[in-house]
């Protein structure tokens, strides 16, 4: 800075297979990454290569020496730094004396210099000192003073470093947990039967994804990844550690921000990265012809958003399972779908139908499953130009929402002693219902409208809406829909479709 008194530091740098494995720098600056300094010396190091004079591992050059050089070289290097080395000089001489020190019976000598073997481990260098007293210092200040943004940029640090396949990012994960584990508002909270802030848990969101990230890289070791199992067993057995699903019983339902609507909920039956532009990048080991890493990605997605999962107890849980499934559809929706992909969406739609437990899509699902209407509505929209039989197929399939239908009651009713045991239908306490049925009722609007025209399609559809919708102002919805489409201006008036508007409306 202009208005500081120049400085001159003294900065070292190690070096091992093109990583920087340690710094020190006499400036005293100490931060999580490189200071100023460090940095400038290695961009003249990468910048100006031949200015660095590149010496041979000193074992080489006193390999190199005679006997009167050796003790020259020695001597002048006790001179220079006598007050340091003196003491520790003249005690190695000593053991190196004695026949029977343990020095003699080592082979060889040190070389630090020399660098490390091929096989041995190697990381870059990483303070973690610094990382956990500034995790530390981010948490205790609770959100305030762009903390939480402080937080999330060290969250960012740690995908650079995975997606760079540095092994620091592991390490660094542990240091950040390992904080959060510590941090004494956690007992409080528990104390006090408390729930932690919509943002802090979205910190904690983060850190299970990242640690997921880790676990699920293909290029670890089996042993780290047993290591890191039993790491993340041991901090889940803590009491204090906080449950996914929220605080269960505690947990009281804030539903008047429950849930954005729509498209818009991400906004921010986003805005950075509209600018990228999506390839296909042919994978190493083609499975089948045409097969890239987005067809692979765009496919695992897929996977993802048909898996049939029991909805979670917590509000906060309930409506990240609203949220992480509309940003991975908004994300899908950027992608143009060309053939190889719609080949995906073909084959994944009919797993999906045929599937068994897994699939929720698949015939039998448990009650309790969280429903499919906001991934079939984007698959049926995809597949209806390309394959309209399966479009609706999988979309029909999707309609039902089970946790609003009756259920047997449980019991033998055979017998008069054990009426006492028929439980009245309890219904799960399903925060999102109401955004859930809304999703349900776009689905089928969506059939209606690209139904027009199609007798057979529209009674299947008016059937299964029949069927599967419970609430009267959704159908009420539905009738007004199917109106408006049945009498838009540009053509003749669809009698089926006005049919089923009236039959609804009936309803």
């Amino acid at each position: 800075m202009q208005s500081e008194p120049e400085t001159v530091c003294n900065v070292a740098i190690s070096f091992d297979r093109c990583k920087i494995t340690s710094v020190t720098c006499s400036c005293g600056n100490k931060d999580i990454f490189y200071c100023a300094h460090v940095v400038a010396l290695s961009l003249y190091r990468i910048r100006k290569p031949d200015q660095v004079k590149l010496h041979l591992p000193i074992s080489e050059t006193l390999f190199q020496m005679n006997r009167d050089q050796l003790q020259k070289f020695v001597q002048y290097l006790i001179t220079v730094h006598h007050t340091e080395v003196l003491p520790t000089a003249q005690k190695l001489a000593d053991e190196i004396l004695s026949q029977n020190s343990e020095i003699n019976q080592v082979h060889g000598a040190p070389d630090p210099t020399a660098g490390a073997s091929i096989d041995d481990e190697n990381c870059w260098h990483l303070d973690e000192e610094q990382v956990q007293e500034q995790v530390k210092l981010f948490l205790s200040q609770g959100g305030y003073h762009g903390s939480g943004k402080q937080l999330n940029l060290l969250f960012a640090k740690v995908r650079e470093m995975l997606k760079m396949r540095d092994s620091n990012g592991a390490r660094m994960l542990t240091l950040i947990t390992e904080q959060f584990m510590a941090d004494p508002r956690l007992s409080l909270w528990r104390q006090q039967g408390t729930t932690m802030t919509d943002k802090y848990r979205q910190l904690w969101d983060e850190l299970g994804a990242l640690w997921m990230c880790i676990v699920l890289n293909p290029h670890c070791k089996l042993e780290q990844k047993s290591s890191w199992l039993k790491q993340l067993k041991k901090w889940n057995n803590v009491d204090v550690c906080p449950w996914e699903d929220g605080n269960h019983g505690n947990e009281l339902p804030n539903l008047t921000n429950a849930l954005p609507q729509g498209a818009n909920a991400n906004q921010e039956t986003m805005g950075q990265c509209k600018s990228l532009e999506y390839q296909h990048l042919p994978a190493h080991k083609f499975l089948e012809e045409g097969e890239s890493y987005l067809t692979l990605a765009v496919e695992v997605a897929l996977i993802g958003l048909g898996q049939q999962r029991i909805m979670p107890d917590g509000l906060y849980a309930q409506e990240k399972v609203c949220r992480n499934e509309e940003q991975l559809i908004s994300k899908l929706q950027e992608i143009e779908l060309d053939d190889n992909l719609v080949k995906i969406f073909r084959k994944q739609a009919v797993f999906l139908l045929e599937g068994g437990p897994y699939s929720g899509l698949g015939e039998v699902i448990h009650r309790e499953s969280v429903p499919m209407h906001t991934f079939a509505k984007y698959l049926f929209t995809s597949l209806l130009p390309h394959d309209a039989e399966l479009a609706y197929k999988t979309a029909l399939r999707a309609m039902r929402l089970l946790v609003l239908e009756s259920t047997a009651p449980s019991g033998d009713m055979s017998r008069p002693h054990h009426i006492a045991s028929v439980v009245p239908n309890r219904y799960p306490r399903w925060f999102t219902l109401s955004h859930i049925e809304s999703q349900q009722c776009e689905l089928a609007s969506t059939m209606l409208t690209a139904a027009k025209g199609d007798v057979r399609r529209l009674e299947t559809v008016l059937e299964s809406i029949q069927k599967n919708i419970h609430s009267s102002s959704h159908i009420f919805k539905l009738a007004q829909d199917a109106f408006k489409i049945a009498t838009l201006m540009d053509s003749l008036p669809d009698i089926t479709l006005l049919k089923v508007s009236l039959e609804l409306g009936l309803q």
